[in-house]
């Protein structure tokens, strides 16, 4: 079984119905059932709509840049929230863990 195979199967066992599993390299979470995904694009949806009230504008003022970046700061911490919430809770990995049933090695 190739990598990706074994990465598809690890993000399937999920008995818990985490909506983001820990990433097999480093440290975070990666979408493992619709919901979380869902969450993903709710996400890269907001920092796009975030980006277009910019956009009309020749030149945006200093509180406009500072609402945008609060904006996306919000956005990510509860982005975080949210991961951690209804993720497995977070740590770092390197590589798949070897007593998960896709076959870790």
């Amino acid at each position: 079984m190739n990598l990706f195979q074994r990465y598809i199967a690890y993000l399937r066992d999920n008995p818990e119905r985490y909506w983001f599993k820990r990433k097999a390299y480093g440290w975070g979470w990666t979408p493992a059932r619709w919901q979380g995904w869902l969450v993903v694009a709710i996400f890269i949806l907001f920092l796009g709509a975030n980006g277009l009230l910019l956009a009309p504008r020749d030149e945006p003022s200093a509180r406009d840049m500072i609402w945008f970046f609060i904006r996306i700061g919000v956005a990510a911490v509860a982005l975080i929230g949210i991961c951690y919430r209804t993720g497995e809770k977070p740590r770092w990995q390197w590589g798949l863990p070897p007593d998960s049933k896709s076959g870790g090695k």
